[in-house]
Order: structure tokens, then C-alpha cells, then sequence
């Protein structure tokens, strides 16, 4: 009687140190996750970042190719 006691409170006693030991890798798990998911708002937010910056570039490269072009129209009603 005495050894199936003893069994049962051993087993109780590794059930809770698993539990323990999971619920402490769950947290750690949550964790991760928030520093993932904080990375991924980052992430988006340089994408849009980026995005914007290119059409700023794409309009500063029209701006450029129009003032080239008036630069050529100038040239050829000088002559030159």
C-alpha cells in the first residue's frame, strides 16, 4: 500500500516540476513572439518608408530628365 502511495506522489511530484518547466518555456515563447511581432510592425513601416522614398526618386528623376531636356531646347535656340 505504502509503495503505491510513494509511486503516486513521485509521479505527482515530476508532473508538477514538468508543468513548471513548461509553463517557464511558454513565457519565454511569448516573449519571442512580441519581439517578433514588434519586428514585423517595424519592418512594415520601413516598407512603406522605402516605397515612399522611391517615389520620391522616380519623381526627382522625371524633374531631371525635363530640366535636361529644356537645358537641350536652349542650347539648340542658341545654336550651340
Amino acid at each position: 500500500m505504502w509503495v503505491w502511495i510513494a509511486v503516486v506522489v513521485v509521479a505527482l511530484v515530476v508532473l508538477v516540476f514538468a508543468g513548471v518547466r513548461l509553463l517557464s518555456r511558454l513565457s519565454e515563447l511569448r516573449r519571442a513572439a512580441g519581439k517578433l511581432q514588434r519586428r514585423q510592425h517595424e519592418a512594415m513601416r520601413l516598407q512603406a518608408g522605402a516605397a515612399r522614398l522611391e517615389q520620391t526618386v522616380l519623381g526627382l528623376q522625371q524633374r531631371a530628365e525635363q530640366a535636361q531636356e529644356q537645358v537641350e531646347q536652349i542650347k539648340a535656340g542658341l545654336g550651340k
